[in-house]
């Protein structure tokens, strides 16, 4: 007799680590932003000769609540890829999610050099170790989006358009907060914010891609395998572009006037691109219930 309640299904515990993980991106952008990443003594794992310190919102808080924030969602990560294996998933399931867990050490190890300037590692507060901590989080996020969508059950019709319609709304939002566009002020609240909506947008992107691929497969009536490719080569595109601005949204190059103008050019090729797959597949009004199982990867 199972003791998991009926309530949690895999989609949903996967979905939860999912947004656990987007909302410790951004925690980690945002204690980068203040400066909190130095607090704490560079020390780790303590803080400042302290297992919990003082809980009042200063960098020490603000560092040791993302570390706090980052060791729940690393445990949960792992639950994700035990529950593909105990459980009866594809092989493309429980590979993505046993990726995640693989590559989470290497985000552990960076994470702990950015944050030892002057302890373990000097010099680890540089931007080779940011990018590193950039693109690993970036992957295990990914990695997390693919196994709760492959793991869910099959896709439909209605996913397609939610997906799609998420990845602009993403990404428009993060416009709003890019510091490509000028329309408020690039603080730490607001690079948090770019990455909390770019990533929604990137979510939408991975799963519209996912969705389109099933189509292109002979899974859903209404939209034929050609508007399906179509659908997935542009989302695909658009995530490519997306992920350069959210390269770019942090201090990983002396950001100048000629870096900005790639940087709208990049964000203003992810909406359109994301704009192209979202109408292709409104064309294609006659989208219906899926039909024939799909098997394989």
């Amino acid at each position: 007799m199972s003791l998991r309640p009926a309530w949690l299904s895999f989609r949903r515990y996967a979905a939860a680590t999912t947004g656990m993980t987007l909302v410790l991106f951004s925690l980690g952008v945002y204690t980068a932003a203040t400066g909190s990443g130095l607090a704490c003594q560079a020390q780790w794992p303590l803080c400042s000769d302290q297992l919990i310190p003082t809980l009042a919102i200063n960098p020490d808080f603000i560092e040791w609540f993302h570390r706090v924030w980052a060791m729940v969602t690393g445990f949960l990560i792992v639950g994700v890829a035990g529950w593909t294996w105990l459980g009866s998933f594809d092989r493309r399931t429980k590979l993505a999610a046993t990726l995640a867990v693989a590559i989470l050490p290497l985000q552990i190890t960076v994470g702990a050099i950015t944050v030892t300037v002057g302890g373990l590692v000097p010099g680890g507060y540089t931007v080779s170790t940011h990018a590193a901590h950039l693109v690993v989080a970036l992957c295990i996020f990914t990695l997390l989006a693919l196994a709760t969508i492959w793991g869910g059950g099959r896709g439909s019709p209605r996913l397609l358009r939610i997906a799609a319609g998420l990845a602009v709304a993403g990404i428009v939002a993060s416009a709003i907060f890019s510091r490509a566009v000028p329309l408020v002020t690039y603080s730490p609240g607001a690079q948090a914010g770019f990455y909390v909506t770019g990533l929604a947008g990137h979510l939408g992107l991975v799963a519209t891609v996912a969705y389109a691929t099933e189509a292109v497969r002979g899974g859903y009536a209404g939209l034929d395998r050609s508007s399906a490719r179509t659908v997935r080569a542009l989302a695909a595109g658009s995530m490519t572009a997306l992920v350069g601005t959210l390269l770019l949204g942090r201090d990983l190059v002396l950001y100048t006037a000629a870096w900005r103008q790639i940087n709208l050019v990049a964000l203003g090729l992810a909406l359109v691109l994301a704009v192209g797959a979202a109408w292709v597949i409104r064309s294609a009004g006659g989208l219906g219930r899926p039909t024939t199982p799909i098997g394989g990867d």
